[in-house]
């Protein structure tokens, strides 16, 4: 479903990603853990189309995405939540939500959106900039699944989330697969939720994928190991 060859990802003359290559497939989860600076997030940025590419290419569903700007990108099927969340602080819940709806028509939030996130429907209307970090991410989380995506692409996720949220977005994912039989490629560093959700772990390194293992393989002190500081 997504498939990634021989990414080079540069800023100026400094190139941060060496050749990345990866495939995720449908309906499976992908996990790329790394510490800070390792690459996680250009990586991201590279995919959706916010960073140019250098050499190499993406593909989603078999079509070569790596030109394309990133509008286009999300009409192919490509969705995704950035480091941060991004929100719109100013609109409320349900507006931000129908953000992600901007080329539909009508503009109708599916009721599985909110059956996915009970809060947010508790929440409809509420200014997004009133809510708490972990009702920001499933906000975001929610607004690039409207989009209806073949692949979801979350960046850092639990980044400033307190545990019990932490275990709520894994379900959520977990459910959103099923439900839909996306494809998902979270960057991560909390090992614990990367095996929650993902079928296959990498790790990136200095924007070289490192190591890859199946979660059954996992040995849970080598990937340790890669994220200590």
């Amino acid at each position: 479903m997504l498939q990634v060859k021989d990414l080079h990802v540069a800023y100026g003359q400094s190139e941060v990603l060496h050749g990345i290559s990866f495939e995720a497939r449908e309906n499976e989860t992908v996990a790329i853990m790394g510490r800070n600076g390792m690459g996680k997030t250009t990586l991201f940025k590279s995919l959706i189309g916010v960073l140019p590419i250098k050499s190499g290419y993406v593909t989603v569903a078999g079509e070569d995405v790596s030109r394309q700007e990133s509008f286009r990108r999300v009409a192919r099927g490509l969705a995704y939540v950035p480091q941060g969340r991004m929100i719109f602080p100013t609109l409320t819940v349900e507006e931000n939500i129908q953000a992600g709806l901007e080329n539909a028509r009508p503009r109708i939030i599916p009721p599985e959106i909110y059956a996915l996130f009970p809060v947010l429907w508790d929440m409809r209307r509420r200014k997004g900039g009133n809510l708490s970090g972990g009702q920001q991410q499933q906000l975001a989380i929610a607004r690039a699944l409207v989009t209806e995506p073949k692949v979801l692409l979350l960046d850092e996720p639990t980044e400033g989330i307190q545990p019990s949220i932490i275990k709520d977005i894994a379900k959520a994912l977990n459910e959103i697969r099923k439900m839909k039989r996306i494809t998902i490629v979270v960057s991560e560093q909390v090992l614990s939720f990367a095996l929650d959700v993902a079928d296959r772990l990498l790790v990136i390194e200095g924007g070289r994928l490192v190591h890859e293992a199946t979660r059954a393989e996992t040995d849970q002190q080598r990937i340790k190991s890669y994220l200590s500081v």
